[in-house]
């Protein structure tokens, strides 16, 4: 039971760039969509919490690239796997969504990795 434990706080500390690897493992070597078992783990959590009502799928908004836009697009390039001229839309058409329908811890480490940037973002 110990290592379980141990493994649940791996995977807590995992930091952005490491999920979305771990991610993409998950897809090519195992055939699991990353997406489909967030959603089945944040629903499996809600329901041995009672929360029943809590939302389980989030959107991260960017609102503004703040002063730091190129820093922004940099990041915004590394997060979504879009290339340079598309990050460099989602910025300048912001509000924009960056990424949909993604579990809570995801989307909060996506916005403070963005908000550390510079940027303004919103949970929806």
């Amino acid at each position: 039971m110990a290592d379980l434990k141990d493994f649940a706080e791996q995977l807590v500390n995992l930091t952005v760039k490491e999920v979305n690897e771990l991610a993409d493992i998950l897809k090519e070597e195992y055939g699991i969509e990353p997406a489909a078992a967030a959603v089945a783990v944040a629903a499996g959590g809600g329901a041995d919490a009672g929360g029943a009502d809590e939302q389980t799928e989030f959107d991260v908004i960017l609102k503004g690239a703040g002063a730091s836009k190129l820093a922004v697009v940099k990041l915004v390039k590394e997060l979504t796997g879009a290339g340079l001229k598309d990050a460099k839309e989602l910025v300048d058409n912001a509000p924009s969504p960056i990424k949909e329908g993604i579990a809570k811890d995801e989307a909060e480490a996506l916005k403070a990795q963005l908000e550390e940037a510079g940027a303004e973002v919103e949970l929806k």
